[in-house]
């Protein structure tokens, strides 16, 4: 192992008992503990991790997976996937100061925004971060001033117009503009080095990423006539961290493959790369928000029959948390959060039309409504499943902090399959090296069954 993640940062748990278990013991202990505000907390499953990890190697096994950090920046997340041996894109030099302090080598950083802040170009010149993307002619020229030694990635336009995420809106050069460009670079003795692009999240059609492979195959072509010696090929992101995305993760690798079996066939020198975000985590993060306040609501304008008789309620819960923090999916992703209760009802237990807010004291502030939830209590938590994705800030965590506690766990099963890890060593002979993309492959099935959990010890 390479010594990013031990043991003492989660807690061991064994088949027999779920995570919800490990939730209901901190939900009681902060409970008791606390007699003021409860802040909302997380428990993350680095075996869901591990899995994916594994299953992503099995399915994409041309392809060098790289972490986005701006998904999820906490430091169980970083160190695992370090561990299991990803590289990592950054989007800022908060990002780049995070994953450096925890030991990842400068040459497994990718600073993937094509926008960057000349301080954020300085810092990547004098930390010897050298891969670096851009889209556009006055990006060039700001990293021919500030970093001259970097190596370029052009990033390219997509077709993602049915995507949850219209990145193209916003980021990648179309191909007419891309000999342009190239030829910029050349004149500014700048080294292009590969193509990337961004298929936007949520995007029902995989068809788009063997397009857009076929335009990234067409730009190798330019920069080739025009003396760039081009060998990465980034694939971006996009990909479903959950198993009820309309696309299934399998479909769009079988896509991909095909695609890079016709314009990137093996052997011929590029290196495949993809930065995935809500792919690794989306899954394996539980959050347990309180309520704190909650008010029963009539209908507007109750019938003479309602105002002599008992008139439907709408009960409005206050959670600690709202659309401005950890439930920003609302406004991005368009989704509903549906909680589950802490303290399963009974079946006679009446239910009533609820909806959930934020503590923001303004009408955008709502986090679900149309619940049909039994009588709940200032207190009480409510629990949220698939939080992983977007819902921490990197600068929380830089010097130690977070916002948020979060609560790390690990099957033996996955902690095992982890350390299991070959990695080349200069004393080991090559041939009875695991090679990096096949290492794990012979427990991918039995990682990839979501195991059931019972905490060995509580943090």
């Amino acid at each position: 192992m390479a010594g990013y993640l031990s043991e003492s940062d989660f807690v061991m748990v064994e088949e027999g008992f779920s995570t919800r278990d490990l939730l209901e013991e901190l939900t009681l202990g902060a409970s008791q503990a606390t007699t003021g505000k409860v802040a909302a907390f997380f428990v993350a499953d680095l075996g869901a991790v591990v899995r994916k990890h594994f299953c992503f190697l099995k399915y994409l096994p041309r392809v060098r997976p790289f972490y986005a950090v701006k998904c999820n920046s906490s430091l169980g997340v970083l160190k695992v996937l370090a561990e299991l041996g990803l590289g990592f894109s950054c989007a800022s030099k908060a990002e780049m100061e995070l994953v450096q302090h925890i030991g990842v080598p400068a040459s497994k950083i990718i600073c993937a925004n094509p926008c960057k802040q000349i301080a954020q170009i300085k810092y990547a010149a004098k930390h010897g971060v050298r891969l670096l993307s851009f889209d556009n002619e006055v990006e060039l020229a700001k990293v021919v001033k500030s970093h001259p030694s970097a190596k370029m990635v052009l990033c390219i336009a997509t077709q993602d117009s049915h995507s949850l995420s219209h990145l193209s809106l916003r980021f990648g050069a179309s191909l007419k503009s891309c000999r342009h460009l190239l030829e910029n670079a050349k004149k500014s003795h700048v080294e292009v080095v590969g193509v990337s692009f961004h298929i936007g999240s949520g995007c029902p059609d995989p068809q788009a990423y063997a397009q857009s492979i076929a335009d990234a195959r067409l730009v190798f072509q330019m920069g080739a006539e025009l003396g760039h010696t081009m060998n990465i090929l980034d694939l971006g992101g996009g990909f479903p961290g959950l198993e009820e995305a309309k696309v299934r993760f399998e479909e769009i690798a079988s896509v991909i493959n095909s695609a890079l079996d016709l314009y990137f066939p093996e052997g011929c020198g590029v290196d495949i790369l993809a930065k995935l975000g809500r792919y690794y985590v989306s899954s394996a993060f539980t959050v347990a928000v309180s309520i704190v306040a909650k008010k029963e609501v009539l209908p507007e304008q109750p019938s003479r029959e309602d105002e002599t008789s008992s008139a439907p309620k709408t009960i409005v819960y206050h959670l600690d948390e709202g659309v401005y923090g950890i439930f920003n999916s609302v406004l991005f992703d368009n989704t509903c959060p549906t909680p589950t209760l802490q303290k399963k009802p009974s079946a006679d237990q009446p239910l009533y039309s609820s909806s959930l807010w934020g503590p923001a004291v303004d009408g955008c502030d709502r986090v679900a409504e149309g619940l049909w939830l039994p009588k709940l209590h200032v207190g009480d938590w409510l629990v949220f499943d698939n939080m992983g994705a977007y819902t921490m800030n990197t600068k929380s965590l830089l010097g130690g902090t977070q916002a948020y506690r979060i609560t790390y766990a690990m099957s033996r099963l996955a902690w095992e399959a982890l350390r299991r890890q070959l990695l080349p060593g200069e004393d080991q002979d090559t041939e009875d090296v695991c090679k990096p993309l096949s290492c794990g492959w012979e427990i991918t099935d039995t990682l990839c069954v979501g195991p059931v959990f019972t905490p060995a010890s509580i943090m």
